[in-house]
């Protein structure tokens, strides 16, 4: 087992005097078999009462009405997990899903479709050759095997670059670019694994990088894939590996643009600027 506390703090400032509206805070970790939260401390300037629910994927949502005015917005969560994926290679797939390809049984198809809608027929030429760079469809191939391929082709072929701006660029723009940020990996890699048939879904957290331990450091993103047997099964194309005890997540959903860390409104014509800072630590 491993203990991991992660601090997150956002500024919001603006040039004037606004009125805060709603925002939604993902920022509490998804807790299961693998994963335990010891301590969970969330703050905001200005102080706002929390309402926690749980959006339609189950992710922990904090709900902050503030209605209030301010020219400053500060938010910081602080958490110390359990991790208990130390052996994430540690898993049994179905007989039926050993080798790819396979089918999902009709009970599974019914609840993985939405995970499994290609893109555009554009889109989905273009991944289909891409993939054939690395994979042919007469090669036999497990599909654990597959998709580690896979995750690997991205982290050898692409350059990582750490992106400011929101949003998430196209599977196109990726390509092209021959770059990206970790999200926009995470989805590249979520939409060629629907062009192979397959369910997958985005997932937004932390990674622990003990290299960078001291240094101010972001969220983080990856992608999970519906395997037989053992589930949703990380996998990290950022760094090339499936997803382990350094990973974790806050947030899944099957749209990669739908699970920012905050979210909110303001009414007021100033401008704002946001500083974000994530620290996380073995303890």
């Amino acid at each position: 087992m491993k203990r991991y506390k992660i601090i997150h703090r956002t500024y919001y400032n603006y040039s004037e005097e606004v009125t805060l509206g709603r925002h939604q805070l993902l920022l509490r970790p998804r807790e299961d078999y693998e994963l335990r939260i010891e301590s969970f401390h969330l703050k905001s300037n200005p102080g706002v009462k929390i309402f926690w629910n749980r959006d339609v994927e189950g992710n922990s949502l904090a709900i902050a009405n503030f209605n209030q005015t301010t020219q400053q917005l500060f938010i910081e969560s602080e958490v110390i997990i359990q991790q208990f994926n130390e052996s994430p290679l540690d898993f049994m797939v179905a007989n039926y899903a050993i080798e790819y390809p396979f089918s999902y049984k009709d009970f599974e198809h019914v609840s993985l479709f939405p995970y499994m809608t290609l893109p555009s027929k554009e889109t989905s030429s273009i991944l289909n050759a891409w993939i054939s760079n690395f994979y042919e469809q007469s090669e036999a191939i497990q599909t654990y095997s597959l998709l580690q391929r896979l995750t690997k082709y991205i982290y050898h072929t692409l350059v990582y670059k750490s992106r400011e701006e929101p949003g998430v660029q196209t599977v196109e723009e990726t390509l092209a670019l021959g770059s990206g940020s970790c999200r926009d990996f995470a989805l590249l890699f979520m939409e060629a694994v629907k062009c192979l048939g397959l369910a997958s879904r985005f997932v937004s957290g932390y990674l622990y990088a003990p290299l960078m331990v001291e240094e101010v450091g972001s969220t983080h993103a990856w992608a999970e894939v519906y395997i037989p047997g053992p589930g949703w099964k990380g996998f990290d194309p950022t760094i090339g590996e499936i997803v382990g005890s350094d990973h974790i997540p806050v947030a899944v959903a099957r749209l990669a643009e739908s699970v920012p860390p905050i979210s909110g409104t303001f009414s007021g014509s100033a401008k704002s600027t946001m500083d974000v800072g994530v620290w996380v630590s073995a303890c």
